[in-house]
């Protein structure tokens, strides 16, 4: 039984992965009798210690983490790139790990600290909101990359480096309204979303005020699951449907550049120009972007800068035991082909 894990575990106990965590590293609060049960089928199945503990020792010393929420998204590739190189320039060894979307990253990254023994983590993507306790449970030190947003005790553990989503997206949909846009429609993730989508919403709800535009929700388009919010396909299909429903809008603001691509080759399809017909906007600065006919107006972020610092500030945790660092980059405006000024 040497290939168990602790999914497996919490599995055959009925329990969380943050449970059987709990039980293992003998953490108060937990009841007794669900401590009993867990530590009962840890010991029937030998998975402390298994076969692989002589390779986890090893492992200790060098392993650093990244965790993806949404790894698929073209936007963490440069990301996942840049901290691949700077942690085997570091002499460490990388490895990478996905989280589906309907995964607690917590759960995920216990499991993969009593397996794999890394020295520190990296969390690209998602909605970070955990309670002290869970993140205690990690032990090592943390990064979160590239998030909508961190709940403030949250910060007090774990380190954090991303753009400030609501304040970029204010800037992107001010200057839709600057460009005489009062119909802005919206691209956004599902309603349940708590993530980057909900904070690029806020964005444009605040830019809409703030120009004394009402803010519509008959032109704000939510996604039907998270699954595929941030895709090409996403874009084109509810591109066709908003074309269809017959309301009035003069622009199309999407979460991201991939959804951007999508709603233009809707439109294209559709007969429709583009910046003539209808403007086109995406949020990202993805290489797309800037290759697709017509190029489209995006906010950049700095996602290399942003790399770097989250390899900078992980190793300082590390290696020098640096306490939590909080670093907000800002994004860049690009106005391109295709956005227009109203007439």
């Amino acid at each position: 039984m040497g290939s168990m894990t602790i999914k497996d575990i919490a599995k055959l106990c009925g329990v969380s992965v943050t449970t059987v965590s709990r039980a293992l590293n003998n953490y108060p609060g937990i009841n007794q009798a669900t401590k009993e049960k867990i530590m009962q089928v840890v010991s029937e199945n030998q998975f402390i210690p298994n076969n692989s503990a002589r390779n986890l020792k090893r492992l200790e010393s060098n392993a650093v983490a990244v965790l993806v929420k949404g790894i698929s998204n073209p936007f963490f590739q440069p990301m996942i790139g840049v901290l691949e190189k700077r942690i085997h320039e570091r002499k460490y060894t990388f490895l990478l790990q996905g989280v589906n979307g309907d995964e607690d990253e917590i759960d995920v990254a216990l499991e993969l600290v009593l397996e794999k023994k890394p020295k520190g983590i990296v969390f690209l993507g998602g909605y970070f909101c955990h309670t002290q306790e869970k993140l205690k449970l990690l032990d090592i030190p943390c990064v979160i990359g590239a998030v909508g947003d961190i709940d403030e005790k949250s910060g007090r553990i774990c380190s954090c480096v991303h753009v400030d989503d609501v304040r970029e997206s204010y800037k992107m949909v001010d200057y839709l309204c600057r460009m005489g846009h009062t119909r802005i429609a919206i691209l956004v993730a599902s309603r349940e979303d708590m993530s980057i989508s909900a904070q690029r919403l806020e964005g444009y709800r605040q830019a809409l005020r703030a120009n004394g535009i009402p803010v519509r929700e008959e032109l704000i388009c939510y996604s039907t699951t998270d699954a595929d919010a941030y895709n090409m396909e996403r874009g084109y299909r509810d591109m066709k449907r908003l074309l269809a429903s017959g309301i009035d809008f003069s622009v199309v603001y999407a979460i991201s550049d991939t959804v951007a691509v999508g709603v233009c080759r809707a439109l294209k399809e559709e007969g429709k120009r583009v910046p003539e017909d209808y403007s086109v906007a995406g949020f990202d600065g993805l290489d797309i972007a800037s290759y697709y006919i017509p190029t489209i107006t995006t906010v950049r972020q700095p996602v290399e800068e942003m790399a770097c610092a989250v390899a900078d500030i992980l190793f300082d945790a590390i290696e020098e035991h640096r306490p939590a660092q909080h670093r907000i980059f800002e994004g860049e405006l690009l106005v391109r082909e295709s956005s227009r000024r109203l007439v």
